[in-house]
């Protein structure tokens, strides 16, 4: 029977030449969403861009998308208002295409362009590798594997290794032979790598099994007292459309309505704290009405359990954005990792098994 060292072994090796590869996948188109907001605001200026946006007041702007939907209510999918690199509104119709229109005169700024589109593909690879239906679990359980599994079972490795020279443990000498070389890469970006890799892998995950998750997070309401205030808007009361356009919140901004795809759906009002990047927690409000414009739920960050709270802050963990543009660089260059730790554990295992075997 092996000693457990040596399962912990098999189990990094075969799961990191298996898993290892998905992870560098989603992590090299990660690395490259991290930039999609500023590529695409320099690629699209026509589109995305106003001049002097900071003047145009949040009544304006919701004037503007209630004249829009006024106009084109039987044809449109989803209106979306400035946020993140957009300063300008644009509209999905229900044909699938988009439009974009400037934030106070509404005029048509042009349709959705191929740098755009190669982005939104990006994403979809990086969440699903553009697989229908089943993508999405392949790719949420990877990273759930990479970090319960992968990552520790290598932490494991180098600490039973390392613990007692932590200096040997994270040095890399460059003029060692290829097979020692390559060791030393592989241990030491796998050790100072180990917390934001496990922390993007983990977050990661949420986006599949959010469901799990959001259970998960709930054993901290147990811990915490709930003194959240009662929502604001009850359960029942019907809404008119044209005041959630006409009014604008005093905490939030509105980001996006989605209209019902058909006659069981619903109306999605979203809402943020803040339309441009920044760091710090992710505060948002949605409201979700019936057909006959009745109140079937509204959340804020303010009346949230705690464990709401947390879920929504996946996002902004796993892109860096929480911690502002060093988190972003940060998430940039830990997304490149998994592929220099698969390359390197492949020539590892290269090295000690067919070099190895050819040598006797």
């Amino acid at each position: 029977m092996k000693p457990f060292s040596g399962i912990v072994k098999q189990i990094h090796l075969y799961l990191g030449m298996s898993c290892g590869i998905l992870a560098s996948i989603t992590g090299f188109t990660g690395s490259m969403y991290v930039w999609q907001p500023e590529i695409i605001a320099a690629l699209n200026p026509k589109l995305l861009a106003v001049d002097s946006m900071d003047k145009i007041s949040e009544e304006a702007l919701l004037k503007t998308s209630l004249t829009l939907f006024e106009n084109q209510k039987d044809t449109i999918a989803k209106i979306f208002l400035p946020y993140r690199e957009q300063q300008t509104i644009s509209i999905v119709y229900t044909n699938g295409q988009t439009f974009y229109y400037h934030p106070e005169n509404g005029m048509v700024l042009g349709q959705k362009s191929a740098s755009i589109s190669f982005f939104e593909d990006l994403l979809m690879i990086h969440r699903t590798l553009g697989i229908p239906e089943i993508g999405k679990y392949i790719v949420g359980g990877n990273a759930i594997l990479f970090f319960l599994f992968i990552l520790t079972s290598g932490l494991f490795l180098w600490w039973k290794k390392y613990k007692s020279n932590f200096i040997k443990g994270v040095r890399i000498r460059w003029k060692r032979n290829r097979k020692r070389l390559n060791y030393d890469v592989h241990k030491t970006l796998g050790f100072l790598f180990f917390l934001p890799l496990l922390v993007m892998a983990f977050s990661g995950g949420y986006f599949t099994y959010n469901t799990y998750y959001k259970e998960g997070f709930k054993l901290v309401d147990g811990f915490t007292e709930n003194t959240k205030p009662e929502k604001k808007m009850k359960v029942g009361t019907t809404l008119d459309l044209q005041d959630l356009l006409e009014k604008s919140e005093k905490n939030y901004s509105l980001r996006a309505i989605y209209l019902p795809e058909n006659l069981t759906s619903t109306y999605q009002f979203r809402y943020v704290k803040d339309r441009l990047i920044s760091p710090g927690l992710r505060k948002t409000k949605e409201i979700k009405l019936d057909q006959n414009r009745k109140v079937i739920d509204a959340v804020s960050f303010e009346s949230d359990l705690v464990s709401d709270q947390i879920a929504v802050q996946m996002y902004p963990i796993h892109i860096g954005e929480i911690a502002g543009m060093m988190g972003r660089i940060l998430v940039f260059i830990s997304g490149l990792i998994p592929i220099i730790l698969f390359i390197t554990g492949l020539r590892f295992y290269y090295f000690r098994t067919y070099i190895k075997k050819n040598v006797r």
